[in-house]
């Protein structure tokens, strides 16, 4: 496989510190341009960064006295320089709609942890194991932008991994409602128990804008790509609800899921269908692809956090407790690691995703 030079913007902030780690010794890309505010433009990495490192490890050598650029003002120079981007910034939507515009505008690809651009009807929300088929809006996308390499890719939001992966494979049986209760790390919220001691035996029982895209972006995810409109029409069905909860773990975001189904599969059928799923990421066996991307724990007292996030590296989801229920057909448990999976790990697998498919 080609090498591929990389930059990540918004490389200071807890993702960006992230894809700093899996990237360090990434077979395929090789990280060039580190980028993040102005504040943070012309230090070194270390220095922008200070006492925001919030990994447990220390910052990559090769990364420390790299100099950090500003993530707007260098932006064409960053553009023409590098094979695409990560894109993990903290700013307002639209700032940030714009910012991964004129990255896409200036003939770069953008993979994208932020939320800005995941109602973009031409902007594919990716999961490798889920709907690889939605790279195919990218031509329609680069003819609305002008583009001939440029484009925008985004990852769907962290809580969503724990519970899609285990009903994408159920849909079969003509899944007609959901509900789920998730179980949020602080880290989704860029924390760490020393900068948000509040959070020490409490939980909030309020994530702002969370049940929203709980709810929305699933039907994203199981949409299909019209090449009539050159947009991907989300699935009408099933029909979400959501309750996002903030509990005091570091990382891991849990889900309590309850669906019920057209034709009610029988439990063993389900579990069976779970040990045996792979998506195209296994298929292609790209590099941060787990190679079982389902794990079901038939203790009743699993998965948990602290045992069971790091799971294939942190990649793979964890499923438990399936049983039938007296309102809906079934229910269960499930688990991902939402900086892993559902962040910066997800953008870094569905970047080469595309490489593989020939986009980047």
């Amino acid at each position: 496989m080609k090498k591929y030079n990389v930059g990540v913007i918004g490389a200071t902030g807890m993702v960006g510190q992230r894809f700093m780690l899996l990237l360090e010794d990434h077979p395929w890309f090789n990280v060039t341009v580190l980028a993040a505010s102005s504040r943070s433009a012309g230090k070194t990495y270390e220095e922008a960064v200070g006492s925001k490192w919030s990994m447990t490890v220390r910052i990559p050598e090769k990364f420390r006295n790299m100099t950090v650029m500003d993530a707007s003002v260098d932006a064409s120079r960053i553009a023409q320089s590098v094979d695409f981007v990560f894109c993990a910034v903290d700013m307002k939507k639209d700032d940030i709609k714009a910012l991964e515009e004129m990255y896409a505008k200036n003939e770069c690809p953008v993979i994208s942890n932020n939320s800005a651009h995941r109602f973009t009807p031409d902007v594919p929300m990716i999961v490798p194991e889920i709907n690889p088929e939605h790279a195919d809006i990218i031509p329609y996308q680069r003819k609305r932008l002008g583009t001939t390499r440029g484009f925008i890719a985004v990852k769907s939001n962290c809580s969503l991994q724990s519970y899609v992966p285990a009903l994408h494979p159920l849909r079969s049986f003509g899944i007609t409602k959901v509900l789920v209760c998730t179980y949020q790390a602080i880290s989704g919220a860029g924390k760490t128990f020393a900068t948000w001691p509040e959070m020490l035996d409490n939980v909030i029982p309020y994530i702002g804008g969370e049940e929203e895209k709980s709810e929305k972006e699933p039907l994203k995810l199981f949409g299909k790509v019209d090449i009539t409109s050159g947009t991907i029409v989300p699935a009408a069905s099933p029909s979400f609800t959501a309750q996002c909860i903030r509990v005091p773990v570091s990382d891991g975001h849990m889900g309590a899921v309850f669906a019920s189904f057209e034709r009610n599969p029988e439990i063993e059928e389900i579990i069976e269908i779970w040990r045996g799923y792979r998506g195209r990421a296994q298929e292609l066996r790209l590099p941060s692809a787990p190679e079982h991307f389902l794990t079901y724990f038939t203790d009743e007292n699993r998965p948990q956090t602290r045992l069971d996030r790091d799971i294939e590296g942190g990649m793979g989801v964890s499923v438990g407790r399936l049983r039938p229920d007296t309102q809906y057909d079934i229910k269960f448990v499930c688990l991902s690691h939402n900086t892993l999976r559902g962040a910066a790990g997800g953008a870094v697998l569905m970047a080469e995703l595309l490489c593989s498919e020939g986009y980047i």
